[in-house]
């Protein structure tokens, strides 16, 4: 047998071993066995020293050939054995995104959402209609036709984010109210519970995003006698026991007269913690008759029809509730802090 015809027997012994490697490892010693340094094709280049020049050529030649085309072949069958690894590991490890869980926890609903809920439920079951209105307002919903001029001081305590159009993300949900004054014809009553967005300085009790319920009613001969009894009815009904009010004067350029209703600390019990500033009082609601401008506004004749708002802060009321101490944790997205409301 001439070398010519024992390297097809080199390169045909080669293409039957590569072709039934089942593992990369085997593959490197079938390569390291025909075209390694010491390979079956190193052997032969050896042998060329006995051969004439013209035979040398061909043999040379002849090496390179089956050395490249070897090489070829372990590129191939490296990317073919790559790729069935990849495929059992898949197939031993495959998992549906859209499969459900055979063990799905149980979720829940917010506990502002919850007590919003129930809030909403009371004031129907008292005759009020639930409405509402978009987050980003017009200057003059949040503030000019509520009684606060432009350069009106008290629109310092309510500062807020602006848009480059001019409108502004809403800081109370009374401009609902001003949209209800427009399409409703009086008698009525409604609520407009709703997120709200002001320049805060965050702290325990102060958050720049949080949530409301604003309350109004429009008839004849309203007086303070009704909205202290309308609130007393939402308050025991919520905590479903007796609570401890106050009514102290406030001033909101909205209602005339205006006051600040407050309730006991239920966290504290009135002993005074980082919840109610250490003052045993919460701040509930701001509230008042309905300023006669506002009704001007509205084009309602203040002589023949009255009424009265409030503005009921829903984080602090389920933070009373729930005897929840910041208020941070409502918008912190903390699953423990949720799972205790399941």
């Amino acid at each position: 047998m001439n070398i010519i015809d024992e390297l097809q027997e080199i390169y045909k012994e080669a293409e039957d071993l590569i072709s039934n490697v089942k593992k990369e490892s085997q593959l490197d010693d079938t390569k390291n066995l025909f075209i390694g340094k010491k390979g079956k094709l190193s052997l032969i280049s050896k042998k060329m020293g006995n051969l004439d020049i013209e035979e040398r050529k061909q043999v040379g030649q002849k090496i390179n050939e089956i050395s490249e085309n070897l090489e070829k072949l372990i590129i191939i069958k490296r990317d073919s054995i790559k790729d069935e690894e990849l495929n059992l590991l898949l197939e031993r490890e495959k998992f549906d995104v859209l499969q459900p869980r055979k063990h799905r926890e149980s979720g829940t609903l917010h506990p502002i959402t919850s007590v919003q809920m129930e809030v909403e439920d009371i004031f129907v079951s008292m005759g009020f209609e639930v409405m509402d209105g978009p987050e980003i307002e017009t200057d003059y919903n949040n503030f000019e036709a509520l009684n606060f001029t432009e350069d009106h001081p008290a629109r310092d305590m309510q500062d807020t984010f602006y848009t480059d159009d001019g409108n502004l993300l809403r800081t109370h949900t009374s401009a609902i109210q001003v949209r209800a004054l427009k399409i409703l014809k009086p008698p009525f009553r409604i609520i407009a519970p709703g997120r709200v967005f002001r320049y805060e300085e965050i702290d325990a009790s102060h958050e720049n995003t949080f949530n409301q319920v604003e309350g109004m009613v429009v008839g004849k001969n309203i007086s303070v006698a009704n909205l202290t009894y309308t609130m007393n009815q939402l308050l025991s009904q919520i905590f479903n026991k007796e609570t401890i009010v106050r009514l102290r004067p406030g001033y909101f350029p909205f209602v005339e007269p205006g006051f600040e209703l407050d309730f006991q600390c239920m966290v504290c019990e009135g002993k005074g913690c980082s919840v109610c500033k250490h003052s045993g009082w919460v701040e509930l609601l701001p509230c008042g008759l309905i300023h006669p401008n506002v009704l001007k506004f509205a084009g309602l004749d203040p002589e023949i029809w009255t009424g009265f708002a409030f503005g009921l802060g829903l984080d602090r009321l389920v933070m009373m509730r729930y005897g929840i101490s910041d208020i941070r944790y409502f918008n912190s997205g903390n699953l423990r802090f949720l799972k205790k409301f399941l």
